[in-house]
């Protein structure tokens, strides 16, 4: 199956937000190697209902789980948006049909009236 260009734009504009998340994680991890030999050790401090907030991927998760629920709501509501105005819009004709109308259609460089 041929490619749009559309899809090749999507794929190489992923493509590159990739490389761009994997060059900030590459350079994350030796800041966190050094990071942890000049932080001491922290005494265990007992934080009260700590045990109930959620982790940091709990989070993250449930942040995606939202933001999929307002794309497919999203979504649905430009679909029926387009159901609802498409009577408005002139629907494309075929290109015969576009031919056709402008062999019938009168000449703009002739005055109305009079004969070419």
């Amino acid at each position: 199956m041929a490619t749009t260009v559309r899809q090749e734009l999507e794929d190489e504009f992923l493509s590159t937000i990739r490389k761009g998340q994997e060059i900030a994680l590459d350079a994350l991890k030796p800041l966190v190697e050094a990071v942890q030999f000049v932080i001491p050790t922290m005494p265990t401090v007992y934080v009260p209902f700590a045990d109930r907030l959620p982790t940091a991927r709990e989070v993250v998760a449930d942040g995606y789980t939202f933001a999929e629920h307002l794309l497919t709501n999203q979504r649905k509501f430009a679909d029926e948006l387009i159901d609802e105005i498409s009577p408005m819009v002139p629907h494309r004709a075929a290109p015969k049909a576009i031919a056709a109308t402008k062999a019938t259609a009168p000449s703009k460089a002739t005055a109305p009236g009079k004969a070419a």
